[in-house]
């Protein structure tokens, strides 16, 4: 078996901002697909941070737990937010060319939930592509990059991590042993039907976490973004919250702005506010778009925007872009502290997989390329402080449960319609107890400990890892009786902010033993 000192699953910002600080260890970075297929690469903000001068971090501070609830762990959106100007520009010094004004200032935007202009992007609406594409250039010469194998379990002892085992693609499983495991696979987009994730991002990360034990934390905070391009029923590609930043309005097709009336911010409040008045706008039959016409020289602002309508049919001349919210950001994830250590020892987590609490009940735009930045050094730094003491081989101690029968398993289709329906945007009890009830016809699947994975195809494996999240966030949601942020009860429509003393919910695989 192939020993190293670090192994990451995952290729987006936040795993390659922790390879680019360990230049110094040896490194494996193992992806399913390729590297370059990631939510990090698909991210049209920018990266927030308190770098006017009439800001400060305690006005981004104060911005993020506003938007956030008041779930947040505000020690560590202190660090976020007191790291942002100096994280920005170290970068600037690296080398990253973010967008400047012809006197070279950097140019600031704005978008929903901030008090001030302080969202700096790189190629327009491409910042996380501009951004993972310099980082993946910069630690690829010494960094292993393992590309098209999916994670399947961590090799575990007890409650230690020693490695990960792999499928690739020609069905062949392969372990690697390592001192220390960082999972940087993202969120889990894929269990829903309408969302801006990645194809990719089926929570394989979370769900091989779950099955070893770690402990899951605020589930049930999953935050949609308003305005995805949505052409005949179905969401195709994301529309930045920048284009409101810019002067958009949100209209319905009778030409009425409805948003001024809803929230003191309008059209750039929160994102759980903006998400549900246009969801319950479309449930009463309306049509929602984005008026652009007050953005000058839109097509050279929002190039990739613009390529996205034309691809779709849409003519942006026209002012008018069809839009309806999809599943965006996991606030919650895989509970670490501000190490990004997890419950499991030599387990780590960073980005959207981890749950550090920064984001709280509901992210603060441009708030996770920052994160995964800022974590992914904090968590490098950490790791260099630490021996390179390789497992021994001889505890290993998975076994593989051989199931008696292999029963069928839904579609990824069927996933996605039981969580749009009963676990979107708006959830009841009723609804979350019949989601429940239907994840757990598939209750062996979810508390498996490890695969016997010579029974179980790639795709298959995809279907339990979302099964495994659906099931989580349903559990999750059925567990906070009140609504908060992107977690919204049609059964407790206020926050309960008399009983609620900012306690996270969290789950693990022994919650499997309770009947519901």
């Amino acid at each position: 078996m192939p020993q190293t000192d670090v192994i990451i699953i995952g290729s987006g910002l936040a795993a390659l901002s922790v390879a680019y600080h360990l230049r110094h260890k040896h490194v494996k970075l193992i992806t399913k697909s390729t590297w370059s297929e990631s939510n990090s690469m698909l991210a049209q903000g920018g990266i927030a941070a308190a770098v006017a001068q009439n800001d400060s971090w305690k006005n981004h501070f104060e911005d993020t737990i506003t938007a956030g609830c008041d779930h947040n762990n505000v020690k560590n959106v202190k660090y976020l937010v007191q790291e942002g100007p100096t994280e920005l520009n170290e970068w600037i010094q690296r080398g990253v060319k973010f967008d400047c004004d012809q006197n070279g200032r950097l140019l600031l935007g704005k978008e929903g939930a901030h008090s001030h202009h302080r969202i700096i992007h790189a190629g327009g609406d491409a910042t996380g592509k501009e951004l993972t594409s310099f980082l993946f250039n910069q630690t690829k010469s010494y960094v292993q990059i393992i590309e098209n194998e999916i994670a399947i379990d961590l090799i575990m002892d007890q409650n230690q991590c020693q490695g990960v085992y792999t499928k690739n693609k020609q069905g062949e499983v392969k372990s690697y042993i390592s001192s220390h495991v960082i999972i940087a696979s993202g969120g889990c987009g894929a269990v829903y039907g309408q969302t801006s994730n990645a194809d990719v991002i089926t929570g394989d990360g979370i769900a091989m976490a779950f099955r070893a034990g770690a402990e899951l934390s605020d589930m049930e905070f999953v935050q949609f973004h308003p305005t995805m391009l949505y052409i005949s029923g179905k969401c195709v590609g994301l529309i930045s919250e920048a284009v409101r930043g810019e002067g958009a309005t949100l209209i319905t097709q009778n030409g009425d702005a409805f948003m001024h009336n809803i929230h003191y911010q309008g059209d750039l409040a929160p994102r759980d506010i903006v998400s549900r008045t246009i969801f319950e706008k479309m449930e009463k039959g309306n049509e929602v778009f984005l008026d652009i016409t007050a953005i000058k020289n839109f097509s050279t602002r929002f190039p990739t925007i613009s390529a996205l309508c034309k691809q779709n049919g849409i003519d942006i001349a026209s002012g008018k872009i069809p839009v309806a919210p999809g599943m965006h950001f996991l606030m919650g994830g895989i509970k670490t502290n501000e190490n990004g250590e997890t419950t499991i020892q030599n387990l780590f987590a960073v980005g959207e997989a981890a749950c550090t609490g920064v984001h709280g009940a509901n992210r603060l735009a441009s708030n996770s390329l920052l994160e995964g930045l800022v974590f992914g050094k904090r968590i490098a730094n950490y790791l260099s402080t630490l021996s390179n003491e390789q497992p021994d081989l001889r505890k290993e101690s998975n076994q593989i449960k051989q199931l008696k029968e292999k029963p069928d398993l839904p579609t990824k289709k069927q996933i996605q319609e039981i969580m749009t329906t009963y676990v979107g945007i708006l959830r009841s009890k009723t609804g979350l107890l019949y989601a429940i009830n239907w994840f757990e016809k598939y209750r062996e699947y979810i508390s498996i400990q490890i695969f016997n994975v010579k029974d179980f195809t790639i795709n298959e494996i995809e279907i339990i890892n979302m099964l495994t999240n659906g099931w989580i966030i349903a559990m999750s949601a059925l567990k906070r009786t009140e609504s908060r942020g992107g977690h919204y009860r049609i059964d407790y429509p206020k926050r309960n902010d008399l009983t609620w003393q900012g306690k996270q919910v969290i789950i693990t695989n022994s919650e499997m033993v309770m009947e519901v």
